[in-house]
């Protein structure tokens, strides 16, 4: 790709960081007799920090100095400091060299010295500001600050968010929710704790005068943010047939805890503790709301907390994307329509299940799959046009259709209901790589992960799929490996990175790609593979064919 190899930082000398010896032009870090080679990425970024030693460098600013005129995901860089951290034998928690700046960027802490003089070090206990914060919140807050304005069509925008949004008049008041945390000593129940945190950011992003981000754990004190000064967290515990939900408001600014309060009630009244949620939140927080909209939270998918706890089961499985699971997961969704026929959101979850069969089963059993799939979600969209996850469950449904087109449509619709809505930025990134446009999915997956930077392996797919057909193996390789770590079993994912591992000219390790594909699915041709798969564009379809030829896939 032009310009992939280039970089806006001149040759330089050696520099002294710490305890090692950088040496730019060989891209090596000398230690006494030890000597580590690093990629020339990872040299570029320590050069920019060294130029800046005790001054932060943003997100920006290295992406703009290591990776001119090239797009690259927030990504690249979160793995570039990664490999630069390992090299220097530097850890995230209590760093030496490297420091990680919530919601800006890096800073070089060590002392470094070169031909210019010497850049002083950050004092020790300023340095250890940040330690409670672990590797994974580092990255949310990275990715939380780097989201590009991106447009779908000049005359269909898709709503996407500046980071100085939070600091204009009349701009959506950002909230940040953490997962809530389940007590419970059964793993099996923490599915009820992700499932009364993502009903509450869904009620809250339904708000237009919000926008809500989901993130990994709590910051510590002194991680504020102007432009998302709200945090909501809580934990979850189920004991019998009681419930007990805890709730915490903070103003990340003051580290000051606007609400905390405690609920102790049966399980039967779940929705009249979530209702309750979300009424004190959007009274306590600082947004216009109008009385119509806070009305119209009070409405509930449903009303059986038997069929709502269904429902959660069948989401949790469905996730996993595998026959087993999706048969389980279609269980729960018609257990939860016993209880309540109503129940649109079940309607859609069962139409997912079948729409996935298409892909996941032998042709004899999927042959009716997704005209039944496409059926149950128009039945949902019916019974409640107004809930959003239903317009995304009918976009992908159309995906596995190859109606792409109709999908981005109920996605558009979908993100119009809910502008935080992450999966179906993602979603529709997807398809767009699916047509034969995979410049667009970048940014769109950006914008998904702003508001949910942990949205598990498929988002990694997603992106390793654009980068791959956009012409960057490498990010395809980084996010692939990452998704396959998630989610060891998925064949989309050993597909493209062994793909991917093959434009890079590495065929022993892609080869190994497909002896774990072979493990996985002994049965598996590529040309059965692709009579399911949702790509459209033919060249990448022949191209995809053509790379895998040459490891016998």
């Amino acid at each position: 790709m032009a310009g992939a190899s280039e970089s806006s930082l001149p040759a330089r000398p050696p520099l002294q960081i710490g305890a090692w010896r950088a040496d730019p032009a060989a891209n090596e870090l000398v230690r006494g007799t030890e000597t580590v080679r690093v990629e020339p990425k990872v040299m570029q970024v320590l050069v920019a920090l060294a130029d800046r030693a005790g001054s932060v460098v943003t997100r920006d600013e290295l992406l703009s100095l290591v990776w001119p005129g090239v797009v690259v995901g927030d990504e690249a860089l979160t793995q570039t400091i990664i490999k630069l951290r390992k090299a220097l034998g530097d850890s995230p928690r209590d760093p030496a060299y490297v420091e990680t700046i919530a919601k800006r960027g890096y800073r070089l802490i060590a002392p470094a010295s070169g031909p210019t003089g010497i850049a002083a070090a950050v004092p020790a206990s300023r340095s250890r500001r940040w330690l409670p914060i672990g590797l994974a919140l580092g990255l949310l807050v990275a990715i939380a600050v780097t989201v590009a304005l991106y447009e779908w069509r000049a005359a269909t925008p898709v709503v996407a968010v500046a980071d100085t949004d939070g600091e204009r008049p009349g701009a959506p008041l950002t909230v940040v929710v953490v997962p809530f945390e389940s007590l419970s000593t059964d793993p099996a129940q923490a599915y009820l704790a992700r499932g009364i945190s993502n009903e509450l950011m869904a009620d809250l992003a339904r708000l237009p005068e919000l926008r809500v981000i989901r993130a990994f754990n709590t910051p510590p004190p002194g991680a504020s943010s102007a432009a998302a000064p709200y945090l909501v967290s809580g934990t979850v515990q189920r004991d019998g047939e009681t419930l007990r939900i805890h709730v915490h408001l903070l103003d990340t600014r003051t580290n000051r805890q606007l609400w905390s309060e405690r609920f102790e009630r049966p399980l039967g009244d779940l929705f009249a503790v979530q209702d309750e949620i979300t009424r004190r939140l959007t009274e306590l927080l600082p947004a216009k709301l109008e009385e119509a909209t806070r009305q119209r939270l009070a409405h509930r998918y449903t009303r059986s907390v038997a069929a709502y706890d269904y429902f959660l089961r069948g989401q949790s499985l469905f996730l996993a994307r595998q026959p087993g699971a999706n048969d389980e997961a279609r269980g729960y969704y018609r257990k939860a329509l016993e209880l309540d026929p109503r129940f649109a959101r079940a309607y859609a979850g069962l139409a997912m299940t079948y729409a996935l069969d298409y892909r996941l089963r032998p042709p004899p059993e999927a042959a009716q799959a997704l005209s039944r799939a496409l059926e149950l979600a128009e039945a949902a969209r019916e019974m409640d046009p107004d809930i959003p996850e239903v317009h995304w469950a009918i976009g992908f449904v159309h995906v596995q259709a190859r109606r792409q087109r109709e999908a981005i449509a109920a996605l558009r619709k979908a993100i119009e209901l809910n502008r935080s809505y992450a999966d179906a930025y993602a979603l529709m990134a997807g398809i767009h790589t699916y047509l034969g446009e995979p410049a667009k999915s970048i940014p769109l997956m950006r914008t998904a992960m702003r508001y949910d930077p942990e949205g598990g392996y498929l988002y990694y797919v997603v992106l390793g799929r654009a980068y791959l057909f956009h012409n960057d193996a490498e990010q395809a390789r980084i996010n692939l490996r990452e998704a396959a770590a998630r989610n060891p079993v998925d064949i989309e994912t050993r597909v493209l990175l062994a793909a991917a591992l093959v434009v890079e000219g590495n065929l022993d390790a892609a080869a190994w790609e497909a002896d774990e594909l072979r493990a996985l699915k002994p049965d598996f041709t590529l040309r059965d593979w692709l009579e399911t798969y949702p790509m459209t564009s033919a060249a990448q379809r022949q191209r995809l064919t053509e790379l895998l030829a040459k490891v016998g896939l």
